[in-house]
């Protein structure tokens, strides 16, 4: 597998089209970091580690709002083939501050509105909305 993230954010976007309640993806530090930032913005209702025979996973309930999908559009926007960076004062504003960028910075996973407060920029992973 190439692109880990876009890995996770499909299987995200396929769960909530499907109206499943939770997802299984394989464990990884920057998903994981992800599932969190998801679940502090209140995308999802809980990211947890589960072992799968052996294996680390991360299980992700879903959120769903009168049986709408909390989650109504994801983005990919740094890829392996073409990466992506911005500046402190240059991270986007998603649909007008209602949804959120993703950033990867020196300070770990952060969302452009953290990343803006604390004036550093870094790669833009993803578009939430």
């Amino acid at each position: 597998m190439n692109d880990p993230i876009a890995d996770m954010l499909t299987r995200l976007r396929n769960s909530t089209s499907a109206g499943q309640a939770t997802l299984e993806i394989p464990y990884s530090k920057l998903k994981s970091d992800l599932a969190q930032i998801l679940k502090k913005e209140g995308y999802i209702k809980d990211a947890e580690l589960v072992n799968n025979e052996g294996r680390q996973a991360i299980k992700i309930q879903n959120k769903y709002v009168n049986r709408t999908s909390a989650i109504s559009g994801l983005k990919r926007v740094s890829r392996p083939g073409l990466r992506r960076y911005v500046g402190a004062t240059d991270i986007p504003r998603v649909l007008g501050g209602m949804g959120i960028a993703v950033l990867s910075t020196s300070r770990g996973i952060l969302t452009g509105h953290d990343a803006r407060k604390q004036n550093i920029g870094g790669e833009l992973l993803a578009y939430i909305w």
